[in-house]
């Protein structure tokens, strides 16, 4: 579904009502995004809000709008029930942006997601873009530019500020995905290897990793498996991150060799993957090309 988007990509809100329902869409509709309805939080929800029609359940909000894709702007405790009902009732690309999902709550949706064929962002992702075009989520509008660099994070701050640097720069994004950073999630970096490979749009790829996981050790198995004629770039969150201690995001944690700084920049660098240790080398590397 990633490889699919674009402007015309029917959108669903679930939590539309809410506070932040209300404001991020707002916000991705001016951005560009087809925001074609929502759901609400509560029973005594207007039929509509701010232009956008707001139906009871997602089922009906589907069947009315021919939707593809949904942002989940609900809490942690309720997103395990929405997600589930989206995918039910075809939503194709789910995107949620809540922290603090329970872990077994986390399995259950990546097992609805698989069972559906859908593809699950999230949680804790502040989303993904196609820039210039579209985004679901709340990735800052400074720090979209169009261009033909690929980028996938765990740290929404850090790559909100590579983001920047690379506009300021004068470089841009064809595709920028968020993954999240707890330990159970939907997509992880591996899986968008191929998408980014078979982008026509794309010259170069960034991952902004953190320690804690596996994740960017798996990626870097699954490019030393696919040699790839893009060049890779990565940065790396957490060089001095202590033993044991959660840095930040659920994820974020090291044991022993287990996800340290040095053990995934040095699976990385063996696949051929260029690190960096500032934002700035990064983006001058991206640069130089």
């Amino acid at each position: 579904m990633i490889a699919s988007l674009s402007a015309r990509t029917p959108v669903l809100v679930l939590g539309l009502t809410g506070r932040m329902g209300r404001a991020h869409a707002a916000h991705m509709r001016r951005y560009g995004t087809n925001i074609v309805g929502g759901t609400a939080l509560r029973a005594d929800a207007p039929a509509e809000q701010d232009g956008i029609p707001v139906f009871a359940d997602i089922a009906a909000a589907v069947a009315g709008t021919g939707a593809q894709a949904a942002i989940a702007m609900v809490p942690p405790a309720g997103m395990r029930a929405a997600a589930e009902a989206a995918f039910a009732a075809g939503i194709r690309l789910l995107v949620t942006i809540a922290e603090g999902v329970p872990v077994h709550d986390s399995i259950a949706i990546g097992r609805a997601a698989r069972a559906a064929g859908a593809t699950w962002v999230g949680p804790s992702t502040p989303g993904l873009a196609l820039p210039g075009r579209m985004k679901i989520g709340f990735l800052p509008d400074v720090s979209l530019r169009p261009g033909d660099v690929a980028l996938m994070s765990k740290s929404g701050t850090l790559s909100y500020e590579v983001g920047y640097r690379m506009a300021q720069r004068g470089l841009g994004q064809s595709l920028w995905i968020g993954v999240g950073g707890d330990p159970v999630k939907g997509v992880r970096f591996a899986d968008l290897l191929p998408v980014f490979l078979a982008d026509p749009a794309t010259r170069a790829i960034v991952l902004v990793g953190e320690v804690g996981g596996a994740e960017e050790e798996e990626f870097a198995a699954a490019l030393a498996a696919t040699p790839s004629a893009k060049p890779v770039f990565a940065i790396i969150a957490g060089r001095e991150a202590k033993e044991g201690v959660s840095m930040g995001h659920a994820g974020a944690l090291t044991w022993g060799e287990f996800g340290t700084h040095a053990a995934k920049q040095a699976r990385l660098t063996a696949a051929g993957v260029r690190c960096c240790a500032t934002v700035e080398a990064l983006v001058e590397a991206l640069a130089a090309g």
